[in-house]
């Protein structure tokens, strides 16, 4: 089916209590895993890209690709701009296609944060795109955004933000972190629950890769709607890749090691959506 925006998966999502798995692609093997992933198990999916791999391959490139992907799938599929780092890119990615976007000014004091997100926000809206924007700061690294330190989410904070920006869902800090974890990540779920009480919008949760099943089940019964996964399908894809190779040095076509990577992906996106309850939502 043609490309669908993420609001109503997000607040089917909301109603019925489960999260919309958001993984990030990089190439065309990637894309294709994932939505080979949501058809085998008939899940709404959402596929992301990040400012780096748009420079690598830009937002044409890969529109063309989910687009033409999505189309033959029976499930519907969600193209979206994965912390976008400016309002400019946020609208050329609308302009190449893209049905969902996000803005990520958590690197900016907040009135800054609020005044570029409901920037963002209003023209999204009036072009019927939904509009994710992040509130506190994920630790790790994601693109060319680094934070040191985590800077979790205020509750009464987040519903002044949702309610200046206009923005349909919202990305929290809660002691995750982008990239793999160094020791066991801390969450503080608690402060998840309190903001699901002020907050009515769809709750987004970044830097799962490296959670357990556990976590990341109890942030979805907390109010997550959204879970996004990147760091581990490139470890996956990668893996997969060089196992292949080193089995066979004689192998030089690229198709090969690409079905490899096709099923490393596709393996690994279907536990994910399982794990976030998505699994048989779209039928």
């Amino acid at each position: 089916m043609p490309l669908v925006t993420s609001k109503e998966m997000l607040l089917d999502a909301q109603k019925r209590g489960y999260a919309v798995g958001a993984f990030n692609a990089e190439n065309m093997e990637m894309v294709k895993a994932i939505i080979q992933a949501a058809e085998e198990l008939k899940a709404p999916v959402m596929i992301q890209t990040t400012p780096s791999t748009i420079k690598y391959g830009t937002l044409d490139t890969y529109a063309g690709i989910v687009a033409a992907e999505a189309k033959k799938a029976s499930v519907p599929v969600c193209l979206h701009l994965d912390h976008g780092s400016s309002f400019e890119l946020a609208m050329q990615a609308i302009q190449a296609g893209y049905t969902s976007v996000m803005i990520d000014g958590s690197k900016l004091e907040f009135e800054g944060n609020v005044e570029v997100s409901k920037k963002v926000a209003d023209v999204a809206a009036a072009m019927n795109i939904p509009c994710e924007a992040e509130l506190g700061k994920v630790g790790g690294k994601e693109d060319d955004l680094v934070a040191v330190a985590d800077t979790n989410t205020d509750p009464m904070q987040a519903r002044e933000f949702v309610e200046r920006t206009g923005v349909t869902s919202l990305a929290v800090a809660i002691g995750t972190a982008h990239g793999f974890y160094v020791g066991t990540p801390v969450l503080d779920k608690e402060r998840l629950s309190e903001i699901r009480k002020v907050v009515d919008i769809p709750l987004v949760l970044h830097g799962a890769s490296g959670l357990t099943d556990e976590d990341v089940s109890d942030c979805v019964r907390r109010g997550i709607c959204k879970v996004n996964f990147a760091t581990e399908l490139r470890a996956a894809y990668t893996k997969a890749v060089r196992e292949t190779l080193a089995a066979d040095d004689k192998v030089f076509d690229p198709k090969v090691y690409g079905k490899a990577g096709i099923q490393a992906v596709k393996e690994l996106v279907k536990a994910r959506m399982i794990v976030c309850g998505c699994d048989h939502k779209a039928e």
